[in-house]
């Protein structure tokens, strides 16, 4: 049997290594990760808060925001892949939202800053 596909077989060819030229900028280099981010605490306590029926809050899952427990987009150049936890309640409520940012039922707390993770875990201040 003949080969109908012989000239077009890959011809391996070996190039020598050349360092980059004098003066040339190299990358950073870049850790990649497939684990999601990690919210820091900004708060060890729930905060109250007075939700309006019908409005649309977005609730801060980063940890970074100024304007805590509410997003203030900082999670975009901080906390890059989180994103807001956007919500709408049905009525006019008094709330406590989460403040550790690790709550099993977000946003609203549910005893997780309670946990010694959370009590020994430091907080998080912002730098200006």
């Amino acid at each position: 049997m003949i080969p109908l596909l012989s000239k077009f077989q890959p011809r391996w060819r070996s190039l020598p290594f050349r360092p980059p030229p004098a003066g040339a900028t190299v990358a950073p280099k870049v850790r990649l990760s497939t684990a999601p981010p990690e919210p820091v605490i900004p708060s060890k306590k729930p905060i109250k808060v007075e939700l309006v029926g019908g409005k649309r809050y977005s609730w801060c899952s980063c940890g970074h925001s100024r304007k805590q427990p509410f997003c203030d987009g900082t999670h975009k150049t901080r906390a890059q892949g989180m994103t807001p936890l956007r919500f709408v309640p049905e009525k006019d409520s008094t709330v406590w939202l989460c403040g550790c940012k690790h709550t099993s039922s977000p946003p609203y707390c549910d005893g997780t800053h309670k946990q010694g993770f959370i009590v020994s875990a430091p907080l998080h201040e912002h730098a200006d």
